[in-house]
């Protein structure tokens, strides 16, 4: 499990560095002078050109590359705003990062709970009403858009629940969960759908296989035999699509944030693009890249817990 591991770390190391410099070369190329937005228009030009040798952007790109790798690795400072003055883009990350995740983990909960529910139960009740309604459903949660779906909520479910329409609240827990409520359910809710039809047709793949006849001709029990024996032979398929999920959910939540207006990760990136805040957008950009490799990387290991041939294979 070790070499296995090991293997997969090492396999990301190059993914990261490309990442690194393809966020890099497409922030340089972003039109404008740093200095002129930082300072305004009618700024001195002596004050801009400061401005921009202090900031290193006077320097030719492979040093400005460098010197970006080495404050990454090493310091892990993801530099200073360019818009708004004196505060950290690590700082600034931080907050939003918080908020998108626990919005990514309610959201992913909900997206477990009724996505493998419905697919696990459609497929042992295979060509029953029940699987016909769960798959209606699911091929209807495929096909809405989220912020149609948040609007909706926002009309209609804030005021008969009583949760706060927009905003993040957190002052406390229970003010931070009713703030996340129908965000979360809206995400989830939508990525409950393609879990479903996933679970649905890996077990009913894995439901047709001799080791589950042998099962119940031995007189194990139905739910042992669909738990002990179908989830957990159907459990890649299923795993790769719930990381796949949790990886969107943490970088792509951007329209959801936006209609329920929540302070969070996609939402801070898309305002420093707005503002043309060059080091908060190769931050937040760098933030959801590694994000998203963790997750896969996650996913990978995972992969050799469900199935032990998968680590002991050298190739």
């Amino acid at each position: 499990m070790l070499a296995y591991t090991l293997r997969r770390l090492f396999q990301a190391i190059p993914v990261i560095l490309l990442v690194t410099l393809i966020v890099f070369l497409l922030n340089a190329s972003i039109p404008g002078d740093p200095g002129r937005i930082r300072l305004g228009q009618r700024a001195d030009p002596a004050a801009v050109d400061a401005y921009n040798e202090q900031r290193g952007y006077n320097d030719p790109l492979i040093v400005q590359y460098g010197k970006y790798l080495w404050r990454l690795f090493v310091h892990f400072d993801l530099g200073e705003s360019d818009v708004k003055a004196g505060k950290s883009v690590n700082e600034i990350l931080e907050d939003a990062f918080l908020v998108t995740l626990r919005l990514a983990l309610l959201s992913i909960v909900v997206a477990l709970f009724i996505g493998i529910s419905a697919g696990v139960l459609s497929a042992v009740k295979s060509r029953s009403v029940i699987d016909y309604v769960s798959m209606l459903v699911a091929i209807l949660g495929v096909s809405m858009p989220v912020f149609w779906l948040g609007i909706l909520m926002i009309i209609y479910v804030a005021p008969a629940l009583g949760l706060p329409r927009t905003g993040f609240d957190d002052s406390s827990a229970w003010a931070a969960l009713r703030s996340l409520a129908m965000p979360a359910f809206a995400l989830g809710l939508l990525s409950s759908a393609t879990i479903a039809r996933l679970s649905r047709s890996a077990m009913l793949d894995v439901m047709t296989q001799d080791y589950i006849r042998t099962a119940r001709s031995k007189g194990v029990g139905e739910a042992s035999v669909v738990l002990k024996h179908g989830m957990r032979n159907a459990a890649i398929p299923i795993v790769t699509v719930v990381g796949n999920s949790f990886g969107y959910l943490l970088v792509g939540a951007v329209l959801t944030e936006t209609v329920f207006a929540l302070p969070g990760l996609g939402r801070e990136v898309v305002e420093a693009i707005k503002m043309r805040d060059r080091e908060l957008i190769t931050g937040g950009i760098l933030l959801m890249s590694f994000v998203f490799i963790g997750v896969n990387l996650l996913v990978d290991l995972s992969y050799a817990w469900f199935d032990p041939r998968i680590r002991d294979d050298r190739s």
